[in-house]
């Protein structure tokens, strides 16, 4: 159906039929499993390649759209960078959508990516964009990805023991215990549910960075060379376990967890829609994950702490970067804030339910809520924390280097 789209619609909507009808298929397919499996036990099928699947046919219809129905001035570097000009035949359709590698967990990637791979020019461009000679090298190097591969091995080995032990140890039903609900103090709650949200992550781990150990196994995934000189492969990673476990804003957490599902989600929606973009992007993501309640739970307790979160930053944050000492303060704090509002935001994402979400937040005094409508309500929007959402086209960037 979205190839027929494909090759039949005008290019000025092709990206609309292509998003409505992949979303509008996906979302069909969301709630058969309702009917199909127990409500309220996430069982694995075929909704998790298909949404995968979903996310392709969107991003490529989309840099169709890009390449051959808008002006290359209006477009921004990323968007130009990426468009595509010319349809894919049927063949290459078929194999950016199913290929081996991404189609059980992904991720995502780009089309003109996965072609430059398929036609064995995926590495050459990168090494391109370096001056070797000035290196030493007197001819391109060869990037092996077979040191990145054993790295990430060994994390998908770790994640997995982790899983067997930690997330079985602590699973989420934990939380609707009557020992939980009813007896434990408040403090005692919200430690118990950060431990019992850490320990719903391994099996993340263990999927993501297992299907980026594929891509790269089979030479797929450069992204080019870093500051130091080293090759780097994490062109196709969906997380970074390091910044995720250290992060200090809501912000910083949310850009290093499933990182290519929310580029897609920027590409796709946050940077096209005239308005509301923060609210639509939490609503497409909670559409695209399914329609379990526990997701919207998710996603509007996420939207409400994202704007918080910002106005808090932006009243705030300067006081506490005059010296050392207090940015390491501020730092602390502001990462046991963001854990801690991370468990409370995510709970009902692994919970899905209305009732147990109900149960735990009831539990919690629905304090993240208030705190966050709170400080949106009475905190002032500073000027400055405004933040450019809409990218910078080249038409822009060409006027601003004019004046």
């Amino acid at each position: 159906m979205c190839y027929g789209i494909m090759v039949t619609a005008s290019v000025s909507s092709i990206h609309r039929y292509s998003f409505f009808v992949a979303m509008g298929y996906l979302t069909v397919c969301h709630i058969s499993r309702i009917y199909i499996f127990h409500y309220g036990i996430l069982t694995t099928d075929f909704s998790g390649p298909l949404m995968i699947v979903t996310q392709k046919i969107t991003t490529l219809a989309f840099q169709v759209h890009d390449g051959l129905g808008r002006r290359a001035e209006d477009l921004s570097a990323e968007q130009h960078r990426l468009a595509v000009k010319v349809k894919p035949s049927f063949l290459q359709y078929l194999s950016y959508l199913l290929n081996f590698m991404s189609v059980i967990a992904g991720p995502c990637n780009n089309f003109k990516d996965y072609i430059a791979f398929i036609e064995g020019r995926h590495t050459h461009m990168k090494l391109l964009e370096v001056n070797w000679k000035q290196r030493g090298f007197q001819s391109l190097p060869e990037p092996s990805p077979t040191g990145a591969v054993i790295r990430k091995l060994y994390m998908t080995l770790v994640s997995l023991l982790l899983f067997l032990t930690l997330t079985k140890t602590f699973p989420v039903t934990c939380l609707v215990d009557d020992w939980f609900v009813h007896k434990a103090n408040f403090l005692t709650r919200l430690c118990y549910l950060y431990i019992v949200m850490q320990a719903s992550k391994p099996k993340y781990y263990f999927a993501w960075t297992l299907a980026d150990a594929v891509n790269n196994a089979a030479g797929f995934g450069f992204s080019g060379v870093d500051k130091n000189g080293n090759f780097c492969w994490d062109l196709l990673s969906n997380l970074n376990i390091w910044k995720i476990e250290t992060a200090t804003s809501f912000k910083m957490y949310l850009e290093n967890w499933n990182i290519q599902t929310a580029t897609w989600l920027k590409r796709v929606c946050y940077e096209r829609v005239p308005w509301y973009p923060t609210v639509l992007t939490f609503v497409l993501s909670a559409l695209w994950h399914g329609v379990y309640p526990g997701y919207y739970f998710t996603f509007l307790t996420g939207t409400l702490v994202t704007v918080a979160a910002r106005t808090m930053r932006n009243n705030y944050r300067h006081y506490f970067l005059s010296s050392k000492a207090l940015k390491v303060a501020y730092d602390v704090v502001t990462w046991a804030v963001t854990q801690l509002a991370v468990s409370y935001t995510v709970a009902p994402f692994v919970m899905l339910a209305v009732e147990p979400t109900i149960s735990l937040y009831k539990s919690m005094y629905f304090y993240l809520h208030i705190i966050s409508l709170l400080i949106i309500l009475f905190l002032p929007v500073k000027p400055h924390a405004h933040i450019q959402r809409q990218p910078q086209t080249l038409n822009s960037i060409n006027k601003k280097k004019k004046d």
